[in-house]
């Protein structure tokens, strides 16, 4: 879709055409909509982020909850999303050792344990054991550096739907 295509669409089609740049938060592109036309993606993508930064605390755990764990239960049962099937599949998530797997699973335990929500990473660029790595250095880190770093891990991975799904 271009986005002169975008810019042209009713709120539901809006939300419906980026319902897969927010993981199961359609509100993120609805409250977006007010914001058109959009000049360029970077317009766009900066749109988006206004709404998530200016978004309620609770607004945005919701929107950090709504993430699924890197080879996590989700993954295992077949109900990720199709843009996280493939972004964690790119990462070789979907094919970890058994000693891969069972680290994993210690971390998301431990770092939901800590924080109360999911890791979350772009992980374009990583490879298992970069992630893993990753994973290891912030599964410690204070709350409120976690909350804001998912925030912007977050923004990584919606710039990376938007790259894909709008052309030019």
């Amino acid at each position: 879709m271009t986005l002169a295509d975008l810019n042209r669409l009713d709120q539901a089609q809006f939300v419906a055409a980026l319902a897969g740049i927010y993981e199961h938060s359609p509100w993120v592109p609805e409250r977006a909509w007010s914001r058109r036309p959009f000049v360029d993606i970077n317009d766009l993508h900066a749109a988006l982020a206004a709404v998530v930064a200016a978004a309620e605390k609770d607004e945005q755990l919701a929107l950090i909850r709504a993430h699924p764990e890197l080879a996590g239960k989700a993954m295992t049962d077949g109900s990720l999303t199709a843009d996280s099937t493939a972004e964690q599949s790119r990462a070789g998530l979907m094919h970890c050792s058994p000693a891969e797997l069972a680290r994993l699973r210690e971390l998301n335990a431990r770092y939901n344990a800590n924080f109360g929500f999911p890791f979350i990473l772009a992980v374009k660029g990583y490879d298992r054991a970069g992630v893993i790595a990753e994973f290891a250095r912030r599964v410690d880190n204070d709350a409120a550096e976690e909350f804001a770093e998912n925030l912007r891990q977050i923004d990584k991975i919606a710039r990376l739907r938007l790259d894909a799904v709008i052309d030019g």
